[in-house]
């Protein structure tokens, strides 16, 4: 087992939907699946196609319930309603171009296992403090189909592991881009907390200097609005162009060096409630508001542990009872006297570790499994644990020694280039998405 998947890593979709807007989120599915009719038994048409994307389809009843659903949140959030021509039409864009990502993941074989939804779904559960078997029955309670539940946040992961892949992996981030953020990170605005919301008006590839003029008098236009104090949010939700149109335009809280820096920029000279001129980017024109703005956390304490460990794995020539007994007699000769770390090296089938003498190094909180946590919770400096099992294999341990830490400077190295890439993700993503849009075959029946 390599230390790398010792790690009990944390979730990469961060959405909001995840948190406990989960009911709603589903809604939609079983308002789509509601509209629906046997056709076998009625002799009625099944449903009706909104648009054609390649060799896939965009249903009414998929539109439908959709629009239905985000009416039903716009209005929970007194968010006054865009005329109707214009809600479906920015809910059939979003449609259309989710419908090109799921062709882009089954086009490269990306799927989400049943053990990653089920790990998602957990995390769900956590959060909002039910137990995870009742999960079925708490959506139940709500009217929500679980197995449509399931599919539903399928989707949602496919798509965010899509993003991850496409997008995300490929954000270069340079040592000089790493120094500068790592000075940042070290100012106030850095550690300070933004909630922005903004306004995107896309540029086509090649714009004309009449389209060019045209967006940037909209731009202009739209900015004089929301500072004369137009509701901001109905505004995104008419008029952008980014994914981020149907939730009012709002970005949500981000530190400051997790932003993008023209967004930054802005932020930071701003006052709760300011509106930004238009700043044109090659995604298109942005205009920002700021929300609010909070102090952040700059220093991190935490208590680490120093271990390290053998680890042997069960095969068709040796069960668990087998590896187990190998282990305690490995043991054995450790407490008579023999070298850990030779033993490690010769023996530990963790390539990450081994060559190591089994040294893990350094951990804080959460850094390994939750039964390798446990298994050494009670281990004092120098003791040697009995042999255990993880879902990686069987284990003996040995405590090293432990430590209170300040890790604020290895926290924000740890960071650097996740966030640097987190404030590129936004514009890279969009980017991303309008070259998929363009070289897709479109045609819209409604």
């Amino acid at each position: 087992m390599t230390r790398s998947l010792m790690i009990n890593s944390r979730p990469w979709h961060k959405r909001a939907a995840f948190c406990f807007a989960f009911i709603a989120a589903i809604l939609l599915v079983q308002a789509a699946d509601a509209q629906t009719r046997d056709i076998g038994v009625h002799g009625v048409l099944l449903d009706r196609i909104a648009a054609v994307v390649n060799d896939g389809l965009v249903l009414k009843s998929e539109l439908d319930a959709q629009i239905e659903a985000v009416t039903k949140r716009l209005r929970e959030q007194k968010v006054e309603l865009p005329p109707e021509n214009v809600l479906k039409e920015q809910v059939l864009e979003r449609l259309i171009v989710q419908e090109i990502e799921v062709q882009r993941a089954k086009h490269i074989g990306l799927t989400i296992s049943d053990e990653q939804l089920n790990g998602a779904l957990q995390e769900i559960a956590v959060r909002n403090k039910i137990p995870f078997d009742q999960l079925p029955t708490a959506l139940a309670a709500q009217g929500v189909d679980y197995k449509a539940y399931r599919e539903s946040m399928r989707k949602e992961l496919t798509l965010s592991t899509l993003r991850q892949r496409d997008v995300i992996a490929h954000i270069n981030v340079s040592p000089h881009e790493l120094e500068q953020y790592l000075e940042r990170q070290s100012s106030e605005a850095s550690n300070d907390e933004f909630n922005v919301s903004h306004i995107l008006l896309s540029l086509p590839a090649a714009a004309t200097p009449q389209q060019i003029e045209e967006i940037t008098r909209k731009a202009k236009n739209l900015s004089e609005r929301a500072t004369k104090g137009e509701d901001f949010g109905q505004l995104a939700i008419a008029n952008s162009n980014s994914q981020t149109a149907l939730d009012g335009g709002q970005l949500g809280w981000r530190k400051g060096s997790q932003l993008p820096q023209f967004i930054l920029e802005l932020v930071t000279k701003m006052k709760p409630g300011e509106v930004s001129e238009p700043v044109r980017t090659p995604s298109g024109f942005h205009i920002v508001k700021l929300n609010e703005r909070r102090n952040g956390q700059a220093q991190v304490i935490i208590n680490q542990i120093h271990v390290r460990h053998i680890l042997l794995k069960p095969n068709e020539l040796d069960d668990d009872e087998t590896v187990r007994q190998k282990l305690s007699k490995l043991r054995d000769r450790i407490l008579k006297g023999e070298d850990f770390a030779g033993i490690a090296s010769a023996t530990s089938e963790d390539p990450g570790s081994a060559p190591d003498g089994g040294d893990l190094g350094w951990a804080g909180p959460g850094t390994f499994v939750p039964e390798f946590d446990k298994a050494i919770a009670d281990l004092k400096v120098n003791e040697i644990s009995q042999p255990f099992k993880t879902r990686y294999g069987w284990h003996i341990v040995q405590m090293l020694g432990t430590r209170t830490y300040d890790s604020t400077d290895d926290v924000r190295k740890q960071h650097a280039f996740a966030a640097i890439r987190e404030s590129k993700a936004d514009e890279e993503t969009e980017l991303w998405l309008h070259r998929l849009r363009d070289e897709a075959f479109v045609e819209i029946k409604m």
